[in-house]
Formats: structure tokens, C-alpha cells, sequence
């Protein structure tokens, strides 16, 4: 299993591109601005979209890849997410307003994307893959993933603030080969993180004390306009696993 950094920032210039990322070449977890480097033969490949969580970072591709690619492919795209983040995609999204409802183009019996709701903890297969919601906390419902292959594991916490039962979750994965958490603002701006629900610095120490596992860890998310001091003191404070900052174009082996 390859996995793809398409986008890992907590924002956009200096080619920063926001959260997405190709597992193999036909599941994608989240839709940021990572996928609009895909080529369109790459678009069209993709089959299974898992969406954390339904703010703009996270979303925000998803109507242009159905719109780009729908009239080249057999079968629509399938979005998985919480039925809270559904019904903003369709309240908010794909409403006739902002963008089509492409659940019901070209044609009700023959849409280019359809839904398909997952709760926490829920498994969908995928080929030789499977995909595990499990729990996070952010501003609006939102997941976390685990993604298992024959070979490994590897988990994408989304954007979350503390949550006892993803580590919980987290520590029953014996196969853990990375884990990839959030850490969105630096430790001045601490107030703000604990009101958005992200981590800063200090706070994802605390966190990595709790995983009883040895994975690699990676950070992503971080505000491009504070990268160099959250990367300071992630070294600082995040203790034992020595993370490092997850990049753009990255291709992690599992």
C-alpha cells in the first residue's frame, strides 16, 4: 500500500496545498487542494473518497473531481463520511446554488457520486484495504482513519483536539506503522487551538504520551504563516517518538 501526500498544510501559498491524500491510486482520504495536481487520468481512478470531516481544507476538491471526471467513469464515486458531514455537502455544496448535485446527474438511476454514511468505528473494504472510522473531536462531527493493508497500518487522526478514545483505538492496532496527527498552531495561540479543537505543541506531547504503540509519527496540518515556530517546538515538546513534519509529495510505504 503507497500512500500519497497530496496536501498536509493547515493553509495554502508557497505551494502549500491542504489535507488529501491517495492511498494507492483509488482511495482518497479528505479532498483539500493537494488534488488538483492530480492529472485527470489520476482523477478518474479515483473510486472511494473518505472525508474526515466536512470543513472547506478538507472538502473543498471533492465538487470539482466529480464535475472533471463523472462523464469518463462506469460507476459514480462513493464519498464515505458521517451523515452530519453528508447533509452540509448537500446543504451547502451540492445544493443547485454553489455547485450541481451530482447524486443526481446526469441522471437519478446513474449519478456520478453517491453517499454512503459510516459511523464510528465502522470498516468498509476496499479491494485488499480496509478503512476504520474511529472517534475525534473538532468544532463539527468528525473522524479519524485507520487504514490497514496485509503488510501494515498506518492512522490519520483528521483534525481532532484531545480525545482519550482514539488512543484508545489507536493502541489496538498492532500493525501500526505510522501515525499522522494534526498540530495546527504554535503554543502562543493556545487558546485558540483549544477553541477550534486542533493541537499545538505542548498539547500533542501530552497526547503522544498516551500511544502505546511504535510508529513512525508524522505532523501535519500546521498554519503556514507559523511553520518554523510550531516545528521548534513540536522538537521541544513532543518527547520520545521524535516526530517529524509530514511534506507535500511524500510517498509513505505500508
Amino acid at each position: 500500500m503507497k500512500v500519497r501526500v497530496l496536501g498536509c498544510s493547515g493553509g495554502i501559498g508557497a505551494r502549500a496545498r491542504t489535507t488529501s491524500f491517495l492511498v494507492d491510486s483509488d482511495i482518497l482520504l479528505d479532498a483539500g487542494t493537494g488534488v488538483e495536481d492530480l492529472t485527470v487520468e489520476e482523477l478518474a481512478a479515483i473510486d472511494h473518497v473518505f472525508l474526515t470531516h466536512s470543513h472547506l481544507d478538507h472538502i473543498c476538491a471533492l465538487p470539482l473531481l466529480v464535475d472533471s471526471v463523472g462523464g469518463l467513469r462506469k460507476t459514480p464515486v462513493t464519498v464515505h463520511a458521517l451523515p452530519e458531514t453528508i447533509e452540509a455537502l448537500r446543504t451547502h455544496i451540492f445544493n443547485w446554488v454553489i455547485w450541481p448535485d451530482f447524486t443526481e446527474i446526469p441522471h437519478y438511476d446513474r449519478p456520478w457520486m453517491k453517499f454512503a454514511p459510516l459511523s464510528i468505528d465502522q470498516t468498509v473494504q476496499v479491494g485488499t484495504r480496509s478503512v476504520r472510522s474511529l472517534a475525534a473531536t473538532h468544532t463539527v462531527p468528525a473522524l479519524a482513519f485507520h487504514v490497514h493493508s496485509r503488510n501494515g497500518s498506518f492512522v490519520f487522526s483528521g483534525d481532532t483536539g484531545p480525545n482519550d478514545e482514539f488512543w484508545r483505538q489507536v493502541n489496538g492496532v498492532e500493525d501500526l506503522r505510522f501515525l499522522i496527527i494534526e498540530t495546527a498552531f504554535a503554543n502562543r495561540d493556545q487558546d485558540l487551538a483549544t477553541t477550534a479543537r486542533h493541537l499545538y505543541p505542548i498539547q500533542l506531547g501530552e497526547e503522544l504520551a498516551k500511544l502505546r504503540r511504535e510508529p513512525q509519527v508524522l505532523i501535519t496540518h500546521l498554519k503556514p504563516s507559523d511553520r518554523l515556530t510550531i516545528e521548534r517546538e513540536i522538537e521541544a515538546w513532543a518527547g520520545r517518538f521524535s516526530p517529524r513534519v509530514l511534506e507535500r509529495g511524500e510517498v509513505l510505504e505500508v
